[in-house]
């Protein structure tokens, strides 16, 4: 739902994966975003209407996204889409940070544009830190991408989880995702991505921007 820029780049992308795909707009105009090669559905209408989701073929989709310029639209299409319809895969755009946490405990994923946004211009800015790369639908659990001190250079990814009580994920090594084994050692340049709980994320980003003290 939505055929501004997020949904037509959205749409084309899943199309050219082999998907078959439905964009829903209320104005018609907005499908001049999409290639003339666009082989979907263009749908003309409320993206929480039922008789609109129909003819788009809710009844058989496998996933939904809501990514209109409207916060309660997003929402309220979402929830129509998984609570009526069953669809299982279903995520929302919200431009306010705190309607996104209120709608993730509520078990409905949603993209905090404005935060996302923040975060990464913030890491550019200021790379010594963590930012959100991931929450679960209880916006509990995150998956975190996080600076770490010169000092962690060299000790064994295990010592770190140890440190930090976090789970790491991977690393990200000259380009390339590295799962984690046993022995792995963080070298110079690795991004380090880890899963912890949301409320020790300044707890661990502080052991991990600090030299390591006791760490075997």
């Amino acid at each position: 739902m939505g055929c501004g820029r997020v949904g037509a780049t959205l749409a084309q992308s899943l199309e050219s994966r082999g998907h078959s795909v439905a964009v829903i707009d209320q104005n018609p105009e907005a499908f001049r975003r999409l290639d003339a090669a666009f082989d979907g559905k263009r749908v003309t209408g409320l993206g929480f209407d039922r008789e609109t989701l129909i003819q788009a073929g809710v009844e058989d989709a496998y996933a939904f996204a809501a990514v209109s310029d409207g916060d309660n639209s997003n929402i309220l299409a979402a929830r129509v889409v998984r609570e009526t319809y069953g669809v299982g895969n279903v995520v929302a755009r919200i431009y306010d940070p705190h309607r996104a946490e209120i709608y993730q405990r509520l078990g409905i994923p949603t993209v905090a544009t404005v935060r996302w946004t923040a975060d990464q211009v913030l890491r550019r800015m200021l790379p010594m830190g963590a930012t959100d790369e991931y929450r679960d639908a209880s916006g509990q659990i995150l998956m975190a991408q996080m600076d770490t001190h010169p000092g962690w250079i060299g000790h064994a990814l295990v010592s770190i989880e140890k440190a930090t009580g976090a789970r790491v994920a991977y690393v990200t090594r000259y380009g390339d995702g590295v799962l984690p084994t046993p022995t792995t050692v963080l070298q110079e340049n690795d991004v380090l991505h880890v899963l912890l709980q949301a409320t020790d994320m300044a707890r661990v980003e502080r052991v991990l921007t600090h030299v390591p003290t006791g760490v075997k």
